[in-house]
């Protein structure tokens, strides 16, 4: 199984990176062919600056208890820098979800490469799009919408890989944005029409979630 899934993965990295580089991306555009960390010399660059090897093993490892996602942006792959390109690999246990999110730098393209995932988005007019995807379907989230991905499952794992047109396209996940960072809860109450302690009580269960 785990061979299936890697070279349904190589396939997808593959016309993802050929994609992207035949079309212009959201990040500057740099005049040098990449660039070095600091003050450093393309001189002192070798084959190992352009490798990243955080996913090594990903595809055997032992399934994660929750939603995990691993990433090669920026943060984690210097090398990216000006090259308008990322990636993440997303693991689903049984009925697990990617709370809803956005990316502000970049559109999503999500390739699932294990089980099936319900996905969806909200555009601008509040219009919700879904979409049950099996093995071998990709899904565009297009970039700074709402999204989300469900693995609806109760037995069965999910995979996919997605794909950024950007090195950083950062993630802001709505849960924690709007009850993870002090906003007054009487002012959450007021904007969800409920009361204080039905905020309280969901700022508890995101709070232990992420302990």
């Amino acid at each position: 199984m785990a061979s299936t899934v890697l070279n349904h993965a190589l396939f997808f990295l593959l016309a993802v990176f050929a994609t992207f580089s035949m079309v212009q991306a959201s990040d500057p555009d740099i005049l040098s062919d990449f660039i070095v960390p600091g003050l450093g010399s393309p001189n002192n660059i070798d084959g190992d600056f352009f490798t990243f090897n955080g996913m090594r093993g990903i595809f055997n490892s032992q399934l994660p208890p929750n939603f995990k996602a691993t990433k090669a942006s920026l943060a984690e792959f210097p090398a990216l820098n000006g090259q308008s390109v990322s990636t993440a690999v997303l693991q689903f246990p049984a009925g697990a979800v990617n709370p809803p999110h956005t990316h502000p730098r970049s559109a999503e393209l999500l390739f699932v490469v294990e089980g099936s995932l319900e996905v969806g988005f909200i555009d601008t007019t509040n219009k919700l799009y879904t979409q049950t995807l099996q093995l071998g379907d990709m899904f565009v989230f297009p970039k700074g919408l709402v999204h989300f991905q469900y693995n609806g499952d109760s037995k069965n794992p999910a995979m996919a890989i997605s794909a950024f047109g950007s090195a950083n396209a950062g993630t802001v996940s709505v849960p924690a944005n709007v009850f993870a960072t002090g906003i007054d809860d009487g002012i959450l109450a007021k904007a969800f029409k409920t009361d204080v302690a039905t905020i309280q009580k969901i700022k508890t269960g995101l709070a232990s979630k992420n302990a």
